[in-house]
C-alpha cells in the first residue's frame, strides 16, 4: 500500500512539474506580459487581461476564402488572396 501511495504521489508531482514548465514556455512565447491593473480593493477579483483587437477579414473574389485585409491583393476594385487568383480571374 505504501508503494502505491508513493507512485501516485510521484506521478502527481511529475504532472505538476510538466504543467508548470509548459505554462512558463507559453508565457515566454507570448512575449513580455503587460502589467495588469490592480484588482479593486477588497473584492478579491482577479484583473482581466485586455485582448488585442482582431484584424478585419476580407473574402477572395475568386475562391471565397477569408483572409486578413492587410494581406489582400487588390485589382479592379476587388480583393484577392494571391496574385495567382488575380491572373486566373482576369482570363
Amino acid at each position: 500500500m505504501t508503494r502505491l501511495l508513493f507512485w501516485i504521489a510521484l506521478v502527481i508531482l511529475v504532472v505538476a512539474a510538466v504543467r508548470s514548465k509548459l505554462r512558463a514556455a507559453i508565457a515566454r512565447a507570448q512575449g513580455p506580459a503587460e502589467e495588469p491593473a490592480p484588482a479593486a480593493a477588497g473584492n478579491g477579483a482577479a484583473p482581466r487581461r485586455v485582448q488585442d483587437e482582431s484584424e478585419a477579414m476580407t473574402c477572395c473574389a475568386h475562391c471565397g476564402i477569408y483572409f486578413p485585409s492587410s494581406e489582400a491583393v487588390r485589382a479592379g476594385g476587388r480583393d484577392y488572396c494571391s496574385p495567382a487568383h488575380v491572373h486566373q480571374e482576369t482570363r
